[in-house]
């Protein structure tokens, strides 16, 4: 069965949704008449899209019509939307009355569905009142906008360049570590510290474990016991060297846990590449927009006295004394940025995108532990409100120089 990405037409009643449906499959698929409720249930065709590939297209009934058949209607518009992956909110900028459109923009936010705002203009004059329009229901600023005439079939290609240059598909895959190669040694250097849980590796480490196993390439651990490097204990060198000397045949890089950085960056080889598991996590969870994340450190070279830094974690832990997140990295902010605020999120909860500008720069965890719907959700917000995101393997690499952070994001290529 081929595998489709689902792109759902939501909107009020009479907005154009039938329209823009027949503008994208060019052809009569749904029934257009301008008698309120045309459109009884969920229209569905198949379809491809050249450059994304085979979708599958969902015309849903006017999400405002009101009476018991209304009522049944608009429980399938939720179904609907709770199915597609792209969600084409369909506004007619002359309706003075945009609460419908606030309820479909909350559920799809709710479930982490990507949003093309499309406006649907009966009139050119019409044009005129978007500006109004996002007054009275400003997150739709969040969103990708496009303006069209549904029964234009000329606007049909802006309507496709806009759907291919904002919708991210379902289907793209990422490689977890796409420089592994078959047949050769790689190091995962994990120092374990109070935090980690017995029995298991944490998700990131076991993943990097199992993907460099099913390359046919050969993952070897290794427990670093931070405390003593960080003393100058020579024993810890001295052991270090002699695992990376033991091999017959040498690595051919190190995955190291972030906040071992500080050691890595002068004990690692210079033959051998290195990077880190949450640099390894940000790109794969964001599939595979790691250079949003590396472009996002250059903000700390304009943070002045005053400004606000979020510190964002998606998992909700147990927090001891030198937790990355709530410790390791808000010290160096406090060192090197002394005069900046630190404000921290936890878990699937996240800074209300109508309260982010606030923020000079965002610092993300892995991202390990939320979805990659989640992941993409965040990251639209932020490009909305021009705030700069990055990472903490990104951060922990940076603040101790460009060409630390340069070796760590060599391997990705980016």
């Amino acid at each position: 069965m081929t595998e489709r990405d689902i792109i759902g037409i939501f909107g009020k009643m009479n907005s154009g949704k039938s329209s823009l449906m027949n503008l994208l499959t060019q052809q009569e698929t749904s029934i257009v008449d301008p008698t309120p409720g045309t459109t009884a249930d969920t229209k569905i065709t198949l379809t491809e899209i050249h450059g994304l590939g085979p979708v599958k297209l969902l015309d849903t009934a006017g999400f405002d019509e009101q009476q018991d058949l209304g009522l049944k209607k608009r429980t399938k518009v939720i179904t609907a939307l709770k199915e597609c992956d792209l969600v084409l909110l369909v506004i007619d900028p002359a309706a003075f009355e945009y609460e419908t459109d606030k309820l479909i923009l909350e559920e799809a936010r709710s479930l982490d569905k990507q949003v093309i705002v499309v406006y649907n203009l009966f009139r050119i004059s019409d044009k005129n009142r978007i500006d109004k329009v996002e007054e009275l229901l400003t997150r739709l600023r969040v969103y990708h906008r496009i303006v069209v005439n549904a029964i234009d079939i000329t606007h049909r290609q802006r309507l496709l360049e806009a759907i291919l240059a904002n919708y991210i598909p379902k289907n793209v895959t990422v490689d977890l570590l796409p420089f592994v190669e078959k047949g050769e040694f790689y190091i995962l250097n994990i120092p374990m510290d109070e935090e980690t849980p017995p029995g298991r590796y944490l998700r990131p480490q076991a993943m990097a474990e199992e993907y460099i196993t099913r390359k046919w390439a050969f993952p070897v651990s290794y427990r670093m016991n931070l405390a003593k490097a960080r003393a100058g204990d020579s024993s810890e060198k001295e052991r270090w060297n002699g695992f990376v000397n033991s091999f017959t045949r040498r690595p051919k890089a190190i995955i190291t846990d972030s906040q071992a950085m500080d050691i890595m960056k002068d004990w690692a080889p210079d033959d051998m590449a290195l990077t880190t598991f949450s640099v390894m996590m940000i790109n794969y969870m964001s599939r595979g927009r790691l250079n949003e994340f590396v472009n996002g450190i250059r903000a700390l070279n304009s943070l002045v006295a005053g400004d606000h830094i979020l510190i964002a974690e998606a998992c909700n832990h147990s927090r001891i004394r030198e937790d990355i997140g709530t410790v390791q990295i808000p010290n160096l902010l406090k060192k090197f940025y002394p005069e900046v605020i630190v404000n921290y999120t936890f878990g699937r909860e996240f800074v209300d995108d109508l309260d982010m500008k606030k923020y000079k720069l965002v610092i993300h965890c892995g991202g390990c532990m939320i979805s990659n719907q989640r992941m993409a959700a965040r990251l639209r917000d932020l490009n909305a409100t021009g705030v700069p995101i990055t990472n903490y393997g990104i951060f922990l690499s940076y603040i101790h120089g460009e060409k630390i952070l340069d070796r760590v994001i060599a391997p990705w290529d980016v």
